[in-house]
């Protein structure tokens, strides 16, 4: 016997079928509520900002392993945009961060949820299976050098180092202009160098360039080594306690321009860059919050503050100012870590310092 269905019931039928197919398009079934760090960090659902806020007013904190302060302000407005969060940080030196980070995951300790350390800190880290993988839909915006292979981090800044000098010490015609320039008497006792691992990549691009034999003549030069950042060297540039360093970043110099502060930046042939990556660790506590602050240092938002902090973009959806022609992206070499303990016992032998 056939079943008669009326028109009413086939239109019915027919618009059930439609949304869900709309709704399957979208992405909206596409998977169910992510509950581990993976499926958090992965997750692409049309309800992925939804669920991701909720999940962080329920978290209610963040912790980040980063270095320096020079990006606060960037941190400042993703609390102000999500201000249920409450934001916690740990800063250092990123050999520093790094070992700390693997002594605490020996121990079973694992308490970090977003990280922003520079890229040669994160190798290590990526290979003891401390980091997650992870999605954006910014990273779309992204160029694809800039977004590890494994997707285990994206650049999310860059800067580059060479040199810094005193404007009311050093005229901008008196300024060394090459690396060779550094090697002038009237330079001996004036330069100060940093002592933390940007020293040992400083000299990392100086051996691009030059061979061992110039960098013992730079020891020569009686340069002054701190045990601080190049951040702080910057500002003792600024002072006057120093009237230049041939390892100061242009957006330090930048941002300090910006107030009024007496510097300026030139690049001495080939320079070493920062390149800093946003991580979320794989045992997070907290990676509902860890994935809301990855989407917003890699959004436009994000990135626009770091640009108005000196710094560069890999956005190709953003304008960078003027880039040095020659970049070294040591930290993406293969034998960087071996390169990086010669580069430091070198420096240990010709300044004296370096960690």
């Amino acid at each position: 016997m056939r079943t008669i269905r009326s028109s009413a019931w086939r239109g019915a039928v027919a618009a059930a079928s439609f949304a869900a197919a709309a709704l399957a398009q979208t992405g909206a079934f596409a998977q169910s509520p992510p509950k581990t760090v993976a499926e958090i960090a992965n997750y692409k659902g049309a309800d992925r900002q939804m669920i991701f806020v909720e999940g962080a007013k329920k978290e209610g904190r963040l912790l980040l392993y980063a270095i320096g302060t020079q990006a606060d302000p960037v941190y400042k407005a993703f609390n102000e945009k999500y201000p249920f969060l409450r934001i916690e940080t740990k800063r250092n030196d990123t050999a520093v961060m790094t070992r700390l980070m693997m002594e605490e995951a020996s121990a079973g300790a694992f308490n970090v949820d977003a990280i922003e350390l520079t890229a040669g800190g994160l190798y290590p880290l990526r290979d003891a299976g401390l980091l997650q993988p992870y999605w954006s839909p910014e990273l779309a915006a992204y160029r694809k050098d800039a977004i590890e292979p494994g997707n285990h981090w994206v650049i999310d800044y860059e800067s580059y180092l060479s040199l810094g000098y005193n404007t009311n010490l050093v005229s901008e015609a008196d300024a060394p202009k090459t690396l060779d320039d550094l090697l002038d008497p009237k330079w001996q006792g004036k330069m100060a160098l940093p002592g933390t691992s940007t020293l040992a990549n400083w000299l990392g691009s100086v051996l691009k360039q030059k061979d061992e034999a110039f960098v013992r003549r730079l020891g020569q030069q009686k340069m002054r080594v701190y045990e601080v950042s190049a951040r702080a060297v910057a500002n003792l540039v600024i002072s006057g306690e120093a009237a230049l360093s041939p390892a100061i970043f242009n957006s330090h110099v930048a941002n300090s321009r910006e107030t009024g502060a007496p510097i300026a930046w030139r690049a001495l042939g080939g320079v070493y860059p920062t390149t800093d990556g946003a991580v979320i660790a794989a045992h997070a506590p907290h990676p509902f919050a860890a994935m809301l602050f990855i989407d917003f240092v890699l959004s436009v938002e994000g990135q626009k503050i770091f640009q108005k902090l000196g710094y560069s973009t890999a956005r190709t959806d953003l304008q960078n100012g003027d880039k040095p022609s020659t970049i070294y992206y040591l930290a993406d070499e293969p034998d960087y870590i071996a390169n990086y303990e010669k580069w430091i016992a070198l420096a240990r032998s010709a300044f004296g310092g370096g960690k």
